[in-house]
């Protein structure tokens, strides 16, 4: 790991986050391998704010709370149609991948992360780290409690973290991704995301959604065949707490835990043989590269996969520059138009892992 702190950007949004964003901003400032001499910059975007989150943000800074820090904070409001993550996110990541071209930093890299975050102090190197033989680096989820939690909702997040390693074992028996070797988490969200600045700009920037705007971002990294590292030494605190700012986001879901826990719902997820059927066509899929570029060998791909000659158009074997891009661009296409999969409830999901595990590939 890096022993002193590169050209980095941490992009943030922030949206009434006076109570948690102090938090992050303190954090940001204790990263390993950065000091008043060789500062951290940091781009807080707060958005449609009514909280006094600007006005905390400028009290920190006054008080020389951010020295290691070189903070642009930018005030704004978004029409009501545009006030969301997305449009947030990407001001921050495009704010930030000007800086770095300003500063003439051509292998400078942008980190995003979520104001109620809160990071250790090796996240910053950790993700540079991790870059060396990636394009984007997610970061591992850990839910800090804000407060003691009921035994059965800490039971069910447990059980649940146990459901997504088991797809990540199936992935590992069937078809282990050498760029992302074991261990490796399962988490590329927007609490965590880390990449160079010059590959953001060449996939197009953030998508700006309302939700789903981190892994639109990833999507459209792998489909130019970037590699996605899940690094175990990069992980980000996040909090439990079940009203948040953005659609979609861990709120919401952990919002749904708690009502599963106290006798709501049934917690469904797709099923352990839904996991299986996805890893051994993505495995068949990395199979033929790269003789899908070739005419026969589309033939061939098409014919095992249903592919028409719009999809050949749509996924442009010949301009994926590997494996990676092929897969993620037909796999794209083939999702769109696959049924939904069967969910069952969670302890059953992972009865079947457990099966399915224990058998041979």
């Amino acid at each position: 790991m890096a022993s002193s702190g590169g050209p980095a950007v941490v992009c943030v949004p922030a949206r009434d986050e006076v109570e948690r964003l102090p938090r992050l901003i303190r954090s940001l400032a204790a990263q390993d391998g950065y000091s008043k001499a060789n500062r951290l910059r940091v781009v807080v975007v707060a958005n449609n704010c009514s909280d006094g989150t600007v006005q905390a943000v400028e009290t920190m800074i006054a008080r020389d709370e951010t020295a290691c820090l070189a903070v642009r904070l930018i005030e704004t409001t978004f029409a009501p149609v545009s006030a969301h993550v997305g449009t947030a996110r990407r001001l921050a990541l495009d704010t930030g991948a000007d800086w770095l071209v300003a500063d003439g930093c051509a292998d400078g890299v942008l980190l995003t992360s979520d104001a109620d975050a809160w990071l250790p102090p090796t996240w910053v190197a950790a993700n540079l780290s991790a870059l060396a033989e990636a394009e984007i680096v997610g970061g591992r989820l850990v839910i800090a409690y804000e407060r003691e939690p009921h035994p059965t909702v800490a039971g069910l997040n447990d059980r649940i973290e146990r459901y997504w390693r088991a797809v990540r074992a199936l992935e590992d028996q069937l078809d282990p991704p050498a760029y992302d070797p074991a261990p490796r988490h399962g988490d590329h969200t927007g609490a965590s995301l880390a990449m160079r600045a010059d590959f953001y700009r060449a996939v197009g920037g953030l998508p700006p959604l309302d939700r789903g705007e981190d892994n639109a971002l990833v999507a459209r990294v792998q489909e130019r065949g970037g590699r996605l590292r899940h690094c175990p030494d990069v992980f980000v605190r996040v909090s439990d707490r079940a009203e948040g700012r953005a659609k979609g986001g861990m709120a919401p879901e952990m919002a749904r835990r708690r009502l599963v826990a106290s006798g709501g719902d049934p917690y469904l997820l797709p099923t352990a043989e839904h996991w299986h059927g996805l890893v051994l066509r993505r495995a068949a899929l990395r199979r033929c590269w790269p003789a899908a570029t070739t005419a026969s060998g589309w033939s061939e791909v098409a014919r095992q996969f249903e592919l028409s000659d719009e999809d050949h158009a749509a996924i442009s074997p010949a301009s994926c520059t590997n494996a990676i891009a092929f897969v993620e661009r037909v796999s794209r296409r083939l999702e769109a138009r696959a049924a939904k999969p069967l969910l069952q409830d969670l302890d059953a999901a992972l009865a079947g892992f457990s099966r399915l595990l224990g058998a041979a590939p």
